[in-house]
């Protein structure tokens, strides 16, 4: 799997993450930037990818999370996520 669909996959848990807060229901949420990235292993046909998402900071409309994909149990990816909250 391409690093890139990785990186996306985990903004969109960490976009799930920031929205189930009670403040941020009905709003949308956008992929900020991503930092710190780091690739550790490659993920190939037949791996199941779990994800997780845990939301560091927010101050206002923006928040960070640290994102991390494994492979059983083994690191594959990590990186800080930033996200902005919009209006619907």
């Amino acid at each position: 799997m391409p690093g890139v669909l990785l990186i996306e996959a985990m903004a969109q848990v960490g976009g799930v993450a920031i929205l189930s807060l009670p403040e941020n229901r009905g709003k949308l949420a956008f992929l900020g930037r991503v930092h710190d990235a780091r690739f550790k292993r490659q993920v190939v046909p037949g791996d199941v990818v779990e994800m997780e998402c845990v939301l560091t900071k927010q101050r206002g409309p923006i928040g960070v999370g640290t994102c991390k994909a494994t492979v059983n149990g083994e690191v594959a990816v990590i990186a800080e996520i930033t996200f902005a909250i919009g209006a619907e």
